[in-house]
């Protein structure tokens, strides 16, 4: 992992996705999702209120992808020639060291339940396994979640704790499940 970067950024592409490189023009959408209370019921962190937040949040995208932190992709519908993103999935924490990374995502409310998290999952996996060199993955998922849940077993992970009160956000303690996978090539 010592040599990674990604540059030029890698497009994956899956029958019903593109999945691209996040751009300043996504800020309005990034706010959109970032403020749906559907999208954000598990996601304990603080709301966008703004343009500006997310604006914000994109450029920590980008840094991350400067300084080989994270890489995020922002998910596009692959027939629509605007490229208007749907929703994000990516690696935050690269932990290049221990070769792990931890997997994140996001959708649009009007894409639930289409298979496309799916999808956009066993692309984003492939790539960290086959071109990152990923030994493992993790996943750090709110209990109450069982749509993520599922979507993580779907791939292979395995709950390998179960954190009580671990995590103080919006003035109470809240639980975490971590999820684990393995690379399956080795």
């Amino acid at each position: 992992m010592e040599h990674l970067t990604f540059t030029p950024f890698p497009e994956l592409r899956t029958s019903r996705l593109l999945l691209r490189q996040v751009k300043n023009k996504d800020a309005a959408v990034m706010l959109a999702l970032r403020s749906d209370d559907q999208v954000m019921r598990y996601i304990d962190r603080p709301r966008a209120s703004n343009l500006t937040e997310a604006q914000q949040f994109i450029q920590l995208i980008h840094d991350g992808i400067t300084n080989i932190s994270g890489i995020t992709w922002a998910m596009s519908l692959a027939d629509d020639r605007s490229g208007k993103m749907i929703g994000t999935i990516g690696f935050w924490r690269i932990d290049k060291a221990n070769h792990r990374a931890e997997i994140g995502y996001m959708l649009s409310p009007q894409h639930f339940r289409k298979g496309l998290m799916n999808e956009a999952m066993a692309q984003v996996l492939h790539y960290g396994f086959n071109t990152m060199q990923l030994h493992s993955v993790e996943a750090n998922v709110n209990p109450g979640n069982q749509a993520s849940a599922s979507l993580l077993q779907k791939h292979g992970f395995v709950q390998e704790a179960y954190f009580r009160e671990n995590y103080y956000f919006n003035g109470r303690f809240l639980d975490s499940s971590i999820y684990c996978l393995l690379n399956p090539n080795r």
